[in-house]
């Protein structure tokens, strides 16, 4: 029975105009590189132009493997959380966004969830493998769920730009998490070598 292989990276470093840095575009092409033997079947991206522009560098490199815009892999919070309940940091965090905002990022988070995390239908007889460039809030909300962890428990999930995170779905069983923020492909000068504060990413 066909099983589903979920690989998850964040978008480049991102410039100021809200696309891809120098880093940023070598990170994107080290990882098409990384990835140019897997069997590929699908590229979904968010539609931020820091994840479009990842998600086409990296289909350079796989030729032939389509590319779609997804706004349920956006940049969102992917909880809807009761901020009296949390962490004082955590809380923080929570209450920046609009109760509004909150709401609609739990519905998309709901979406993709449905959509993405769980082995394929009963068509397909082979594997499926799918890549998603999406941003830091979304991979650990489905590293998340994928461990059956709180619903709060995606947040200080940080994600390096360009790292790979792959989760396994079969039929029958619970997903796997079968690597973790993976950057072996990134040279140490593209890869965060440890987590000053300035670069741990609250969100993007």
């Amino acid at each position: 029975m066909a099983s589903r292989f979920l690989y998850l990276v964040r978008h480049g470093e991102a410039a100021e105009g809200g696309g891809l840095s120098d880093a940023g575009e070598e990170q994107a092409r080290r990882t098409g590189e990384r990835l140019k033997n897997l069997p590929v079947d699908r590229i979904h991206h968010s539609p931020l132009p820091r994840a479009a522009q990842t998600a086409r560098l990296i289909a350079g490199w796989l030729p032939g493997v389509p590319v779609a815009e997804s706004a349920v892999v956006g940049d969102y919070i992917p909880a809807d959380l009761d901020p009296a309940v949390l962490p004082p940091s955590h809380a923080r965090l929570v209450n920046s966004y609009t109760i509004a905002e909150r709401s609609d990022g739990a519905a998309r988070a709901r979406t993709a969830i449905e959509q993405f995390a769980g082995p394929p239908g009963e068509g397909p007889a082979d594997d499926v493998h799918e890549l998603i460039v999406t941003h830091n809030f979304l991979i650990g909300w489905f590293i998340a769920h994928a461990l059956q962890a709180p619903d709060w428990r995606w947040i200080g999930l940080n994600q390096q730009n360009c790292a790979l995170t792959v989760i396994l779905y079969r039929r029958g069983l619970p997903p796997a998490l079968v690597s973790f923020n993976d950057a072996a492909h990134l040279p140490d000068q593209l890869r965060w070598t440890g987590f000053p504060a300035q670069l741990r990413p609250a969100c993007g």
